[in-house]
């Protein structure tokens, strides 16, 4: 088995409670244009909790949050700006190495695979990939909603030699949570999104910005594909911590609420049945924050190694 990473949490969250602005449509953007310090704190602080991985707050810089204009006038300098803090962050962790991940996100909108436009993607992702490429050692291609998506990314970062992780969003209604076959939100099957992995070039197929309840059983289904096809790729498992159904709503149409059962203690242990599964990285998404990961920490890595991890928020 491959060794266990822990990734980091959400991103916005963390930054709303260390009192940067948040808002739509710039939404984790605006952090970067106007408390860039609180960035970095965040990524101090995932660190400090016990993250092997932390990911570039790139998210929102694509045209859906920040406008055409301001991603044809600023984006570059902004997205250079997120592999920055990212990278200085992972620098000054002196007693083991932190990776950045490269987060390149859906460019026409979270949950939305009905707005992929094939013909426009690749000009939106080059200046993302040419922006990070300095500063990350991963790619990430995260929250994709669709098949489509994920190919558009490994075209993007192909000539650049980097390892490429794929991240998709599943379906988490109450129909997949009751047991159906797990499902991304554009309907395709997690067996045939697997399948497309493991004949991408990819280093890990992960699954993202979902409810804890429904991963388990895609786990099971990319793990089954992997074995069956001789495939070796890593799987990985960062959920959300959103209330309700999302399935009929954007991701990105406000500040959704989050579950107050999710706590430290309980989302550990859906990751440990993540890991039971065959999961060899885990993290978490939006709601998911540095106590969370503080816990997955303790809660899966050998004691010596976890005692290396301290509560930032303690």
């Amino acid at each position: 088995m491959s060794k266990l990473l822990i990734l980091d949490g959400g991103m916005s969250r963390e930054l709303l409670r260390l009192g940067a602005e948040l808002k739509q449509p710039e939404w984790s953007a605006l952090a970067l244009i106007n408390s860039s310090d609180i960035v970095r704190q965040v990524h101090d602080e995932f660190i400090a909790a016990g993250s092997d991985v932390i990911t570039t707050n790139s998210y929102a810089l694509v045209p859906f949050h920040i406008g055409e204009e301001r991603f044809w006038e600023e984006g570059a300098a902004l997205i250079a700006r997120s592999g920055q803090l990212a990278r200085d962050a992972a620098d000054a962790c002196k007693d083991r190495k932190i990776l950045v991940a490269g987060s390149l996100p859906p460019i026409f909108g979270s949950y939305e695979p009905q707005n992929f436009d094939p013909s426009r993607v690749q000009d939106y992702l080059k200046v993302l990939v040419e922006n990070l490429n300095p500063y990350v050692d991963i790619w990430l291609g995260e929250t994709l909603s669709l098949i489509a998506e994920g190919q558009a990314v490994r075209t993007a970062v192909a000539k650049t030699g980097k390892p490429f992780w794929t991240s998709f969003t599943l379906a988490d209604d109450s129909a997949q949570r009751d047991g159906a076959s797990p499902k991304l939100r554009s309907g395709e099957a997690v067996e045939d999104a697997a399948r497309w992995a493991a004949s991408s070039g990819a280093n890990a197929l992960l699954f993202n910005c979902s409810k804890p309840e429904v991963m388990r059983a895609a786990v099971d289904t990319a793990a089954e594909v992997f074995k069956q096809g001789g495939h070796n790729l890593q799987i990985g498992v960062y959920a959300n911590a959103f209330e309700g159904e999302q399935n009929e709503s954007a991701a990105n149409e406000g500040l959704h609420a989050t579950r107050e059962d999710l706590n430290d203690d309980v989302y550990s242990r859906f990751a440990c049945s993540w890991v039971d599964a065959g999961a060899t990285m885990v993290g978490g998404c939006c709601g998911i924050g540095s106590g969370h990961i503080h816990q997955l920490k303790l809660s899966l890595m050998p004691p010596a190694e976890a005692q290396s991890a301290s509560n930032p928020r303690s």
